[in-house]
């Protein structure tokens, strides 16, 4: 019993985490202030009260509709804080409750408001990537395990060139594409590369492209949609990192091992 207190205590902080991240989620974008005025609610525009915004909880009391006006109350508020929650509890059982974990923990948060902010936007902030590559550099010079070797540090010279790689080559990729690649994508994968090293570029990249692809084939079979639809690749990307983050070195040893 006493091994499962840490990971709820770590749910729950990673709960409420997610209900700032959700601000963050509808600000951003809108270039308005994350720090005030307090949540309210969208269509009635009436401060939430503590008691209505628990995360996860209150979505469920309310039945997914706001108190005053009985507005609906989007799915995505509640899913934010649920995945924030979940990827916490599974930083800290891989990465331990300390500085990797920290970081690993605040990585997770960056990815989930950039995957949620390009699906709607078609936009990655410099807000969240700029100090994303200055903590990468940082941390991951000094501080933070190579995703390919757990027992060894990233190293400067590898956090450099993660920097490098990461952001040299989307951006190879937009001048090729003539523009089919933002230069948001640039940045947060040399936020990416920076924190974990080209190894983890080339393997995001790699499970993003693969992702990316299924979801356009199924976009094309079942909807019609043509090859020139424009999807936003951010969530893929984050969705491969985050596979990285957790699994790189298996995926790596499986790969060369078969």
């Amino acid at each position: 019993m006493q091994n499962i207190i840490p990971y709820i205590i770590f749910f729950i902080f990673g709960s409420a985490i997610g209900s700032f991240l959700n601000v963050c989620i509808y600000r951003l974008p809108r270039n308005l202030s994350i720090i005030s005025p307090s949540s309210r609610c969208p269509s009635c525009n009436i401060p939430i009260k503590p008691y209505d915004n628990i995360p996860i909880l209150s979505y469920i009391f309310l039945g997914g509709r706001c108190r005053v006006c009985k507005a609906g109350i989007s799915l995505i508020y509640p899913l934010v804080e649920s995945l924030n929650a979940l990827l916490y509890v599974l930083v800290l059982w891989r990465f331990g409750l300390g500085l990797q974990g920290i970081v690993f923990s605040i990585f997770c948060s960056a990815l989930i408001v950039i995957t949620f902010i390009d699906l709607d936007f078609q936009i990655i902030p410099d807000r969240i990537t700029l100090p994303g590559i200055l903590i990468g550099l940082v941390t991951g010079s000094f501080l933070m395990p190579d995703p390919f070797m757990r027992h060894s540090l990233l190293g400067i010279k590898a956090s450099i060139i993660g920097f490098l790689v990461g952001g040299g080559l989307f951006y190879a990729i937009a001048v090729l594409s003539r523009g089919g690649m933002g230069g948001g994508d640039i940045k947060m994968m040399a936020m990416v590369g920076s924190l974990m090293g080209w190894k983890s570029v080339l393997l995001t990249t790699f499970l993003g492209s693969i992702s990316g692809a299924v979801l356009g084939i199924f976009l094309m079979i079942a909807k019609g949609k043509g090859r020139k639809t424009k999807i936003p690749f951010g969530p893929f990307l984050a969705l491969g990192a985050l596979i990285t983050l957790f699994y790189g070195q298996e995926i790596l040893y499986w790969y060369f091992d078969r």
